[in-house]
């Protein structure tokens, strides 16, 4: 017979795992986006004059940075959900009354959580949303200015600041 605690341990690893498989997954997430910026860029360089490939690169951005913040958002929940519904049942059925899983909440408390959190709220909008942006910018400046074209960059543009709303508000600046 699985007692209790055996059962919240289990899911304890349980949901580590997947924390951990995410964490995995969305950090090479940035090196697909990056990848994928060098394939649209080195394309539109070696094809003079079909800056329109230009137009590829935001909605790649924005399914690449919607995958990231996604995952990002189950990594931290796995955590929340540690913090605020395991460890409590679990030191329940403790005899001592020490801390249970410490580290998911001591690693939120360090002196440069709000400056790490910052840097990478900017990273993370310089990566998904500046450089699609600049992209568009330069289709704006010196590409074709068919109006199928112009509508699909206003689009994508509306697409851009969609997902940057999203990373700000995912952000998890509080302490």
């Amino acid at each position: 017979m699985i007692d209790t605690s055996q059962l919240l341990l289990t899911e304890y690893e349980q949901i580590k795992q997947e924390q951990q498989a995410r964490i995995g997954f969305r950090d090479n997430l940035i090196y697909a986006t990056l990848g994928v910026m060098a394939a649209v860029i080195g394309s539109t360089l070696a094809r003079t004059g079909h800056l329109e490939l230009l137009l590829l690169l935001p909605p790649l951005s924005v399914i690449l940075g919607w995958t990231y913040l996604v995952n990002d958002e189950k990594i931290s929940a796995v955590g929340r959900y540690i913090r605020n519904e395991l460890a409590p049942r679990l030191k329940e059925l403790t005899s001592e009354r020490a801390e249970i899983f410490g580290w998911e909440s001591a690693h939120r408390s360090d002196a440069h959580r709000n400056s790490r959190k910052r840097l990478q709220l900017a990273v993370d909008l310089l990566t998904f949303c500046v450089a699609p942006l600049a992209a568009l910018t330069v289709y704006w400046m010196l590409g074709p200015k068919d109006w199928p074209l112009l509508v699909t960059s206003l689009v994508e543009t509306a697409m851009i600041v969609g997902l940057a709303a999203q990373v700000v508000r995912y952000a998890d600046l509080a302490r």
